[in-house]
């Protein structure tokens, strides 16, 4: 249990870790790539070590010394076959993005995971690699994890999805490396390019326009039989991560916050345009660009906020962000409108269920909806707080821990965060990095 008390102020700077998605995939195409990989700014979190044990038993030497991570990658085909079951662990873009990879292999393997894991679903991405001839198979039938993939020859694909995922796309841009033609996916809504930028970094012949996203696999098309190459990696702060001091920054009455070296990447970054919809004083300094992903710091200070409606294309680029947001509605002047975010109700929880209850406990005025929230906000006046504390449950989800750790700060009385150590998942010095910000708490006072 984790007691978050009301305070008057937060004051300093700091740096959050660095980018889940991209440490992710830096591990991933640095195990498929010819040559040593060194990688800066990793991700320590469980899901990202996930990813690192799965590729490890693989076959593939990983080394960690200092903050570099050293990925020894064998090329496209240099993984062998793991020794037993591939334990992703909570980790959703490990599971849907190494599914692809694996479809390619000549072994097989088993994929599952802890029990949030195993209730994810798992066919977005099945049914479209089962159309490019591989062989997946989810062991109880559910469309969820285990999931047994035995690799087979994949083919080329036009593939059009009902969702706007970039794990979906990721998977099948991934097994793209293995297919006998291009693979090319359409979206209703550009998601998150992480996968395509360090693809072309790596050296595979990716090619992209709007909403779509194709690869040319080796020994096809103009570029011949090429190799991806090993490479350095400097991985930005984490947006998502960020997103919890944005919204303390804007809320916490008096409050200057910088925050150094985050990744400001536009399919990503929808935060930032929500937050000055809304009347945020925000920001953006020393812009600038390292291993093809563009970075800056963000200066947040305390801001008098106001409704907004959020939807549309907007909301792959913040769909993680979303918790954080409602909650930061409350402090709002006006309504908040949220919709379009059904892939909410499918994430580590029901996000849409288990913030609007959470919220509710807090005395707020929130009304959930299939695909997201209406959020009616109660902007403070006369010293007066828009929320009261609470027990929060969690269900184990690190966005949701971490939305209301920030919601406590301005809440009248204690606030109870049951299983605080989930926030390990994407940020484990999270409470450390908090506590260090507060220039004036009430913990203690009559």
């Amino acid at each position: 249990m984790k007691v978050i008390y009301p305070v008057n102020k937060l004051q300093g700077s700091l740096r959050v870790p660095g980018d889940k998605s991209i440490s992710h995939r830096a591990v991933m195409l640095g195990s498929l790539a010819e040559g040593t990989s060194r990688v800066r700014g990793f991700l320590k979190g469980a899901d990202c070590l996930s990813t690192i044990n799965c590729f490890r038993q693989m076959g593939i030497r990983i080394e960690e010394k200092g903050d570099v991570l050293s990925i020894y990658g064998k090329g496209l085909k240099g993984l062998t076959a793991p020794e037993g079951i591939l334990d992703v662990g909570n980790s959703g873009t490990t599971t849907r993005l190494i599914s692809g990879i694996l479809a390619g292999q000549p072994f097989e393997t088993t994929l599952s995971g802890d029990q949030s894991l195993n209730s994810r679903p798992m066919k977005r991405i099945m049914d479209p690699l089962t159309q490019m001839g591989a062989h997946i198979s989810s062991l109880k039938e559910n469309g969820c994890a285990p999931l047994r993939i035995r690799g087979h020859r994949l083919h080329g694909i036009d593939y059009r999805s009902p969702v706007a995922s970039a794990q979906v796309k990721s998977c099948l841009l991934l097994a793209g490396l293995y297919a006998d033609g291009p693979v090319k996916v359409t979206e209703p809504a550009r998601s998150r390019d992480h996968t395509e930028r360090m693809l072309k970094a790596f050296g595979a012949d990716i090619r992209c326009h709007g909403k779509e996203s194709t690869i040319i696999p080796p020994a096809y098309g103009r570029t011949g039989d090429y190799h991806l190459h090993a490479r350095e990696i400097m991985i930005p702060g984490d947006i998502s991560s960020a997103a919890y001091f944005i919204a303390a920054g804007l809320i916490v009455p008096d409050s200057c916050i910088e925050i150094r070296n985050v990744g400001i990447n536009d399919t990503r970054a929808g935060i930032l345009s929500v937050c000055r919809d809304m009347g945020a004083d925000i920001r953006l300094l020393n812009r600038r660009e390292e291993s093809g992903e563009p970075v800056a710091d963000i200066l947040i200070r305390s801001s008098r906020l106001h409704g907004t409606v959020i939807e549309g294309d907007i909301i792959p680029t913040l769909i993680d962000e979303l918790p954080v947001i409602a909650m930061m509605a409350c402090f709002a002047e006006g309504e908040t409108i949220i919709r379009d975010a059904h892939e909410l109700k499918v994430k580590e929880s029901d996000r849409i269920t288990i913030v609007s209850d959470n919220l509710k406990r807090m005395g707020a005025d929130v009304t959930p909806a299939e695909d997201g929230f209406i959020i009616r906000g109660k902007a403070s006046r006369s010293g007066s707080r828009a929320l009261k504390g609470a027990r929060i449950s969690c269900a184990n989800d690190h966005r949701i821990a971490m939305t209301f750790a920030i919601a406590g700060l301005c809440a009248d009385g204690e606030t109870l965060i049951e299983d605080p150590d989930c926030v390990d998942i994407s940020y484990p010095d999270f409470f450390r990095e908090l506590d260090g910000l507060i220039v004036d708490s009430e913990e203690g006072r009559d």
